[in-house]
């Protein structure tokens, strides 16, 4: 185990158990196991948690933009080729903040020993 932080581990992109190891296989896509220490990265499940971090953070930097160039006093094809530049730095900020949040959610369920709820059964 390493005595790194889940965080330090998460934004390194490394494996959460020795911080060595990579974690990727391709974009976005989780190697079966660590080839260090040899730790499973499937038992792990982030599921929707990176896109709704980045797209909540991604929104709260550029959302203002879209209200912003409206109001600008410049002619329509300047507010259009404006509007095509914040969607393309939009989507390449998501796309660039995915696998660090990735990353950053799989180190901390990792370190955690966070797995699915279970239904537990009251005894009346």
């Amino acid at each position: 185990m390493t005595n790194q932080s889940p965080i330090e581990t998460g934004l390194k992109q490394r494996c959460p158990n020795c911080g060595e190891g990579r974690i990727w296989s391709s974009y976005l896509t989780f190697k079966p196991k660590c080839e260090v220490c040899g730790q499973d990265f499937q038992s792990s499940d982030t599921a929707d948690g990176p896109a709704f971090f980045v797209g909540f953070i991604v929104l709260i930097l550029f959302a203002p933009f879209g209200f912003i160039i409206p109001m600008a006093e410049q002619p329509l094809w300047w507010k259009l080729a404006m509007f095509a530049g914040l969607t393309t730095i939009t989507v390449l900020a998501c796309l660039a903040f995915l696998p660090i949040a990735k990353s950053l959610l799989l180190s901390l369920q990792v370190a955690h020993k966070a797995k699915e709820a279970e239904l537990v059964e009251k005894d009346d």
